[in-house]
């Protein structure tokens, strides 16, 4: 496992900001999780995307973080619940 760890540590900090905007990670991770192919035309996207932007904005104002790191302190909050709770 320490082996893994490593090669992916090693490709973050291989990446930067210029390459990831080339990838359409969607589609990326639509191989491994085909609903990401087809969730499009079935969930009411904003509806979900207004909660998320307020959770955004709330971490922005009450923690002074930046965009950014909102984005991930979200990202790794949910990632925590879904494992947690699975």
């Amino acid at each position: 496992m320490k082996k893994i760890d490593e090669e992916i540590e090693k490709v973050i900090k291989s990446t930067n900001e210029e390459n990831e905007s080339k990838i359409n990670w969607t589609n990326a991770w639509s191989k491994k999780y085909p609903v990401l192919a087809t969730y499009q035309n079935k969930v009411d996207i904003s509806k979900y995307a207004c909660e998320i932007r307020n959770m955004l904005n709330s971490l922005c104002n009450e923690y002074g973080f930046s965009d950014l790191d909102s984005m991930l302190v979200l990202k790794d909050i949910l990632y925590h619940e879904w494992k947690d709770n699975k």
